[in-house]
């Protein structure tokens, strides 16, 4: 074991309950603890005149004591008066002891530190941090900025500031523990500084650093830190990517009859784009090599039919294809589609969703274990145990951001045949700004269907406040009565599925009275599928004319008469979720509008948003605007193990890094493999086979 993984236990002063409770931070060892950075830094280096504090202010003064009382009157505290040649404050203790009133007297000198605020004599320090002086002339300062840790209960910045200085020493007496394995040149190059020297500055910050460039993240040794981690991620992904490219996958060729008949029966033609990512899956399925790829199309740009055609091309030699929506409405569709498209090919597909049970269900499950269903289409229902295939060959999975990495492993580990692994699509509409997928998918290869069908027009979007309501009313009577449809859409509240299914109903009730001549539907996420389905058939017949939803109809569905949507709180929802939605309009080839009806006031934030999906129907755009403003846990769906969890890079901050991350990767492994293996130990202890799926 190198010292870097000692425990931290060996540290003086760590017992077994300190470590228990370092390890609720995920410091199990003592490289742990050097890269436990500080999440913000104090200031003591320099004592403050009195005179020159404000509210707000955190500072060190060094002052006499006046006077010290108790007042007994509200909640009881202990109150000094503290002064310099310049002015006075006072300092309040709520909490305090015998041996502090013993402390606290007249005429006794304090370096003391906290915020400033304002109290009800003047100014006020409360429970400040203080030190007994013998005078203004023994006033105790810092020599480096001082770090302020994230902590947990019943851990002290006391206890941790000891450990991690403990740690410190053992680096320097230890230059193994943190070895350098980004070859100096590369350093130079970017102007970084040695491991050791960068992890030094951010845990004692000498007086030149600024406090503001540290919680920036605007110096050198934490873009290095930053900068190694993000470079590991890659190359774990790549060197992953490897690993799974030894795997075997059947090879598809499909018949070319077949594959014709199928483009020739569809009533459209395939746009330059689609066609392109046909080719690209096609190239992936001749290989032997497992097609790990990704498809991003904008709302509405025809993946699913690019799909299909995979689909299609591993029936045609014998395997079975599972395709995975997030939602039962999502999967329903895809299935209407697909039935439709394969009318007259002979193809047995069946839907599993978890509405699906008893004697219905065993049938499906039977049918797919001995093979004669060739294609199946489901929910979270597809990883279950019980699911067994005869011959899995291809795995399609819609709007992969919510699914976990487990889920997508289970389903993969359920083909049958020894070293063999299926070919995996993955779709997205929710466009993924580039810098994240340079980083995010390094390891998939990606097409990109940047082209929406002929005669598409650009959604019309407005941003309108909840007083207007009366208003955007009218405007449904006045829109059904030219035979057109329209959405009402309610956003989640307070995080509760319930609550928001609550709101839709009594919407759609006071839709009711309000629109007594219009023909109301209401779907959301607690109905029964079978209800869901009947609202959703009865919406595309146009047997409903508003049809109001939760947002249960983000994905997968397709009705052209529907052009008017409504968002009512849009300002709950990010960026690329709201282009989503209005993606549900636009489908045909009327005029499309979508409604943001906002609840006043709005946030800064909120204002931009909305203010950029009024302007922009480009969801790449969007999404890269998503990014900035949200950070890119929101945006890709990654609070979900395995992905993107970074100790100290923040893609929001770090984004120009991953220009030279790409570069040096490929530096990597061409002229340095043999530290490929240490850097990624470093930081990925407890590494995945994530990237495999």
């Amino acid at each position: 074991m190198t010292t870097a993984n000692l425990p931290v236990t060996q540290l003086t002063g760590i017992g077994f309950q300190t470590a228990n409770r370092l390890e609720k931070l995920g410091i199990r060892t003592i490289q742990d603890l050097l890269f436990h950075l500080p999440h913000r830094y104090e200031d003591r280096t320099r004592i403050q005149a009195i005179g020159s504090l404000a509210a707000g202010m955190t500072a060190l003064i060094c002052g006499k004591i006046e006077f010290a009382e108790i007042l007994p009157r509200g909640r009881k505290s202990l109150v000094c008066r503290l002064s310099d040649t310049t002015g006075f404050i006072f300092l309040r203790f709520f909490h305090f002891n015998a041996n502090q009133l013993q402390t606290l007297k007249a005429d006794t000198w304090l370096t003391v530190f906290a915020e400033v605020r304002y109290g009800f004599a003047g100014l006020e320090m409360v429970h400040p941090d203080y030190t007994v002086v013998a005078g203004s002339d023994f006033a105790l300062t810092e020599n480096h900025l001082t770090p302020v840790y994230p902590l947990t209960e019943g851990l002290s910045q006391r206890v941790l500031r000891k450990a991690i200085q403990q740690a410190l020493v053992w680096c320097e007496q230890n230059t193994s523990v943190l070895m350098d394995w980004i070859p100096q040149t590369i350093l130079q190059q970017y102007g970084y500084p040695s491991l050791a020297e960068a992890i030094q500055t951010l845990h004692a910050p000498d007086e030149t650093i600024s406090i503001t460039a540290l919680e920036n993240g605007d110096i050198p040794a934490l873009k290095r830190l930053a900068f190694e981690e993000l470079l590991v991620h890659h190359l774990s992904l790549r060197q992953q990517k490897h690993t799974a490219q030894a795997w075997q996958a059947p090879m598809f060729i499909g018949s070319a009859h077949e594959m014709t008949h199928f483009l020739q029966s569809l009533p459209f033609q395939l746009t330059n784009a689609q066609q392109r990512v046909i080719r690209e899956i096609e190239n992936d399925c001749k290989s032997h090599r497992p097609m790990l790829r990704l498809v991003q199309g904008d709302v509405g740009s025809g993946k699913t039919v690019v799909a299909a055609y995979a689909a299609l091309l591993a029936i045609s030699e014998g395997y079975q294809v599972a395709l995975m929506a997030p939602t039962e409405l999502l999967a329903e569709q895809h299935y209407r589609n697909f039935c439709a498209w394969f009318t007259g090919f002979n193809i047995h597909i069946a839907l599993l969703t978890g509405q699906i049970k008893g004697k219905a269900r065993e049938n499906i499950l039977y049918d797919l274990a001995e093979g004669s269903v060739s294609l199946i289409m489901g929910t979270h229902a597809l990883f279950q145990e019980r699911v067994q295939f005869d011959k899995l060959g291809l795995i399609i999975i819609d709007e992969q951001h919510r699914f976990g990495v487990h889920q997508r492993m289970a389903l993969r580990e359920k083909t049958r045949q020894p070293n063999m692994r299926p070919h995996q699509l993955v779709m997205t509409a929710t466009p993924i700004p580039r810098t994240l997928a340079m980083l995010q998918y390094s390891d998939l290869d990606i097409s990109i269907i940047d082209e929406l069908p002929p005669g598409r027009k650009p959604v019309v979007t407005s941003v309108i406040p909840a007083d207007r309501r009366d208003d955007v009313i009218a405007r449904i009577t006045h829109w059904v009565a030219q035979k057109r449809q329209a959405y009402w859409v309610c956003t989640l509240i307070e995080e509760s599925e319930t609550l928001e299914c609550q709101a839709a109903e009594q919407t759609a009730e006071r839709l009711m009275l309000s629109l007594p001549t219009v023909r109301v539907g209401l779907v959301h996420g607690r109905m029964k599928a079978s209800e869901k389905e009947k609202v959703m058939q009865d919406f595309k017949q146009h047997h409903l004319d508003l049809l109001v939803a939760t947002t249960v109809i983000e994905v997968g569905v397709d009705v052209p008469n529907a052009g008017l949507m409504i968002i009512e709180n849009p300002e709950r929802l990010g960026l690329s979720q709201l282009h989503q939605l209005r993606g549900r309009v636009g489908r045909g080839s009327g005029d499309s509008y979508c409604v943001l009806m906002y609840q006043a006031p709005l946030s800064d934030t909120a204002r931009q948003r909305l203010g950029i999906l009024r302007d922009s129907n480009d969801g790449f755009l969007i999404a890269e605007k998503d990014l900035q403003l949200r950070g890119p846990g929101d945006v890709m769906g990654t609070r979900q193990t395995g992905q993107m969890q970074f100790k100290i890079a923040d893609l929001s901050r770090d984004t120009e890094l991953l220009d030279s991350i790409q570069h040096v990767g490929e530096l990597f492994f061409t002229d340095y493999p043999q530290t490929i293996t240490p850097l990624c130990n470093r930081w990925l202890t407890a590494r995945h086979i994530y990237a495999e799926v």
